[in-house]
């Protein structure tokens, strides 16, 4: 198994893994590449302009056909279109730089047709807003079908994606099937949080995941003893943090270890892995609300999980992809051999054999998928067969 590279740089190459593994359709994905190869060629940060042109491009034609469905009653079609259109815009605002032209209304944009998707689709998502330090960051509740209350979990983004993002992953359909809601967060530092109510990041992730375990804990068809966080990418700092120093969480897994992020930057000045996104290091400073590089230095010196692990008390998964580009194998092992307390702890790498051995399984997203679903099934207590 390997990522599908059609471009001459990595960066580009994930964001069309991304847009693949998220519900992109091949003949369009084409149709916005092609014209983009020279554009390519010139290096992970040239062009990227030009990649949300032909993006937006394609999303304007999805969203002027749903438009077509609509208008004959067709809304389940017009959703699936704009659901499109919508991921199309997100992997082309992705690419870009902090202050790009146009960045701000593809966002826009983008949110507008995941709205209405949503609602033409009757996915019976709800948007709902988490209290947070005098004011909010916004997340999707996908509740798990039946009556009574339920287990859920927490599921919080990475350094550059978005709520998004993380409902494409379907994650919380996988858990949905297993009897297992899920909340999908736009944490500080990323989706609309970042973007609309300039909320920086921070490394000390208990500060927003307990605000949002106390959401769910207020809900009636949520179990509060049941409620399990996991995060993709940079989440795998994000999760094993808040369930560390917020003991309320029965449970916790990573997609993907990020036991010392702090020491990858250190690495990525060396120019040793690939970087995420283009403009790497004016993202970085951009997602963190860091002035300049020694600001955003000091603001992630405590992006390690050495001495925190250890605090986790309750059942944990590590998953990790054995060739991560981006977050070396090494820092699964840190993670996992650190969880001296936890009571049921479990270590699951990713091999050529079945796939998802890329970043999070960009390769091949639906292993860590089914794996991360079935452990929360069997230690929230959902179910993993009919």
């Amino acid at each position: 198994m390997a990522l599908f590279e059609y471009f001459p740089n990595y960066v580009w190459n994930l964001s069309v893994a991304i847009a693949l593994e998220s519900g992109g359709q091949i003949g369009e994905i084409v149709d916005m590449c092609q014209p983009l190869l020279d554009a390519a060629a010139k290096g992970e940060d040239a062009g990227t302009l030009r990649f949300a042109e032909e993006w937006t491009k394609k999303a304007d034609v999805l969203i002027g056909l749903a438009a077509e469905d609509a208008a004959l009653g067709r809304e389940f079609s017009a959703g699936t279109k704009l659901e499109r259109a919508a991921l199309y815009l997100l992997v082309g605002e992705r690419m870009q730089g902090h202050g790009h032209p146009g960045r701000a209304e593809t966002f826009a944009k983008a949110q507008d047709a995941f709205k209405r998707a949503m609602a033409l689709g009757d996915t019976g998502v709800e948007r709902v807003e988490i209290a947070y330090e005098g004011t909010t960051f916004p997340a999707l509740f996908c509740r798990a079908p039946g009556d009574g209350p339920k287990p859920v979990v927490v599921y919080c983004n990475g350094l550059d994606s978005s709520k998004e993002l993380l409902y494409w992953s379907h994650l919380h359909t996988a858990l949905a099937r297993r009897g297992i809601s899920t909340l999908l967060v736009d944490q500080p530092g990323t989706g609309e949080a970042l973007r609309l109510k300039n909320l920086a990041a921070t490394p000390h992730s208990e500060r927003w995941a307990t605000p949002a375990l106390e959401w769910l804990s207020s809900q009636p068809d949520v179990d509060a003893r049941r409620i399990g966080m996991t995060g993709i990418s940079l989440g795998g700092h994000y999760a094993p943090r808040a369930v560390a120093f917020e003991p309320r969480f029965a449970a916790g897994a990573v997609w993907g270890a990020n036991h010392n992020w702090a020491e990858v930057q250190q690495k990525r000045l060396r120019r040793e892995g690939e970087n995420p996104v283009p403009h790497y290091w004016s993202h970085v400073m951009w997602v963190f609300g860091a002035s300049d590089m020694d600001d955003f230095h000091e603001k992630t010196k405590d992006m390690t999980l050495d001495g925190v692990m250890e605090k986790i008390a309750v059942p944990f998964l590590v998953t990790h992809g054995e060739k991560d580009r981006q977050i070396g194998l090494d820092y699964a092992h840190q993670s996992f051999d650190q969880l001296t307390n936890s009571p049921n702890r479990q270590l699951r790498i990713f091999t050529a054999r079945e796939g998802g051995v890329e970043h999070v399984g960009a390769d091949n997203m639906s292993f860590g998928r089914d794996f991360i679903a079935d452990w929360f099934a069997d230690t929230l207590g959902g179910r993993t067969k009919a």
